[in-house]
């Protein structure tokens, strides 16, 4: 007991104090629970000046969780329980303080009713710091000596309700510019929530503000990028892939498991699993590896992210095998589901049907061929390159033009200086293949190394250990980590038997050199096989010129000599197998080297 100057003894008042956030982040940066705690340690001082009485907190609660749901979801319901067994038990609690009418509930007039109606049963009122909540209450019926339920009240209660409504009110003002802006940022290309899987979320400057973008995860990206490019090639089956990227030591992200009743409680950990093929499915389906978003708050349509996806389009489609296509438009972009239909697809200048448009120029007026198909009176398409920029139109089919390329390739070959540069360029680009090859055997080593260092802990940990459920879960552990160590291991037989013999190789190289004309007309990359048959000139040849045989080559290169004579042509040799030019002083020359050595290259490592 406390005796106060006139040697009176004060009666001691039983309190609870109820501190509430709606998240654990708020409850970090914002209202946390001790600024909370410090206010309403100071109320009580007041209120025991006003009770001329003793405040004693016989508990504190504490909750990080929303009070804008139903009744039945509200977490001060939680401490009622406690109340009625506290007072049955002789210690009665008359008071429970909060910070303020918004952290009891934020789910209106109704819910803040039936809540401190709930408290009131076991004789204990709700009051704040600020005041909302009056400590008096009045009898009607005084004056006359009576009392019933309906004639005492709170003179606060209308502003109490008040309070209660607006506080609800807040919640929807608040959602409303959060969420609104979050949708529109999400149309807009940019990202508001978690980062998937490969992916970090990383803040930028923008005409918008500063807003979150995707950016490649440093440890994660290189395996989904691995999953798509091995999808694509389709030589492997999805169970083969899977059992590639988890040897690449692939693991799901770790995820912390919280308390449901108290969100800062942490109780557990979920992730860190292997990679399994329905689970692969599901990241290739995913269009957010393509930078493109498509969910619910975009109305499931489309949209080009303002950052690059860890695949391109083209790759993303690949490796998705024709269920699902995205393509892009001039009318924007759109998933489909099954092969496109042809005139859905992407109009752009890089049509692989007309691949030497950028690189052979009309006879007539010397500027760039167009390549399209016109449809006939039949209906049938006649694809063709053409020019008609202010003179007659000039038109040569498509089978005819490709024929007189295929001709003219197969007559060109390297200089004879050249030839003698150019294997020590392949063989450099060999070493290059080498050496990368060597390095992810050197990871893999590391992983299987890393594999047996803890499964010789976990053994360690074992023989130590005296319980069975503890021993059964190193166990476990231990029969993961040697299914690891086994994918690893395979892998690395497979690297291994990918190291070319040098014999094998400088053959190879060697008939590349002597057919020229198998990589300018390589049907497979008909887009990449014309950059290079650009690269045969110094300047861009005409038609005619293709024809006669009159191109101005590039150094390295030359025509034939039964060509030349066929065309019936008297062209100085310094055109075509030049003795006056210098290769090391030619800085052009030496990128046409490194270039051609290094598609020559990788055409024999593939």
């Amino acid at each position: 007991m406390k005796i106060d100057m006139d040697n009176n003894v004060k009666p001691v008042v039983y309190c609870i104090f109820i501190k509430r956030v709606s998240s654990t982040k708020q409850g970090l940066q914002g209202d946390s629970f001790d600024q909370q705690k410090d206010r309403m340690n100071a109320f009580i001082e007041t209120l025991g000046l006003q009770l001329n009485a003793q405040v004693k907190v016989l508990r504190e609660f504490e909750f990080a969780e929303s009070a804008s749901g139903d009744i039945s979801l509200q977490p001060i319901l939680k401490v009622i329980d406690f109340v009625q067994e506290t007072n049955k038990s002789g210690a009665k609690i008359s008071y429970a303080i909060l910070k303020s009418t918004d952290r009891i509930t934020r789910a209106g007039a109704y819910v803040y009713d039936y809540i401190k109606k709930e408290f009131a049963k076991y004789g204990v009122r709700l009051i704040d710091t600020y005041g909302v909540i009056s400590t008096q209450t009045i009898n009607t019926l005084a004056h006359l000596g009576v009392e019933y339920d309906w004639s005492v009240s709170s003179p606060s209660h209308i502003t109490e309700i008040l309070e209660a409504e607006r506080a609800k009110r807040d919640v929807g003002d608040i959602l409303t510019r959060l969420i609104g802006a979050e949708i529109s940022y999400v149309r807009a290309g940019y990202r508001v929530r978690p980062a998937p899987p490969g992916y970090r979320n990383s803040k930028v400057d923008t005409p918008h503000g500063k807003r979150t973008i995707l950016e490649p995860h440093p440890e994660e990206s290189p395996w989904y990028i691995k999953m798509f490019e091995l999808r694509a090639q389709g030589s492997l089956t999805d169970l083969q892939i899977v059992d590639e990227i988890n040897s690449m030591g692939y693991h799901s992200r770790v995820q912390m498991h919280r308390d449901p009743t108290d969100r800062t409680k942490v109780i557990g950990h979920r992730g860190n699993k292997e990679l399994k093929a329905k689970q692969m499915q599901r990241y290739i389906t995913n269009p957010i590896y393509a930078g493109v978003n498509a969910e619910k708050w975009t109305k499931d349509k489309p949209v080009k992210c303002h950052f690059p996806g860890l695949v391109s389009i083209e790759l993303w489609n690949e490796a998705n095998r024709g269920k699902i296509t995205i393509v892009e438009t001039e009318q924007g972009i759109s998933i489909l589901k099954g092969k496109p239909k042809p005139w859905l697809l992407r109009k752009n200048k890089n049509n692989p049907l007309y691949p030497y448009k950028e690189y052979v120029r009309c006879p007539v007026c010397s500027k760039k061929l167009f390549g399209s198909a016109s449809k006939g009176k039949a209906g049938k398409y006649y694809p063709a390159y053409h020019c008609g920029r202010g003179h007659k139109l000039f038109r040569i089919p498509l089978e005819t033009f490709n024929k007189i390329v295929e001709s003219f390739c197969r007559q060109v070959h390297f200089s004879r200086e050249y030839r003698r540069k150019f294997r020590d360029i392949v063989l450099e680009e060999w070493h290059k293949r080498e050496k990368t090859l060597s390095g992810d055997q050197v990871e893999l080593h590391q992983l299987v190394a890393n594999c047996v260092g803890e499964i010789q802990a976990i053994k360690e940990s074992i023989k130590k250990s005296r319980s069975e459920s503890v021993i059964r879960m190193f166990e476990n552990d231990i029969e993961e980590l040697e299914q690891k160590k086994v994918n690893a291991e395979v892998t690395l037989c497979r690297k291994e038997s990918e190291k070319l013999k040098i014999e094998v190789f400088i053959n190879e190289t060697q008939y590349y050199m002597e057919h020229l004309h198998e990589l300018l007309l390589d049907q497979a990359n008909p887009l990449k096989s014309a950059a290079m048959f650009g690269l045969l000139f110094d300047t861009v040849p005409t038609y005619d010129n293709l024809i006669d045989g009159t191109p101005h080559l590039a150094p390295i290169f030359a025509l034939n000599e039964a060509f030349e004579r066929s065309k019936g042509q008297s062209v100085s040799p310094d055109g075509f197998e030049p003795s006056t030019y210098s290769l090391k002083g030619s800085h052009s020359t030496a990128e046409l080297w490194a270039h051609f050595a290094a598609k020559w290259a990788h055409k024999v490592l593939v």
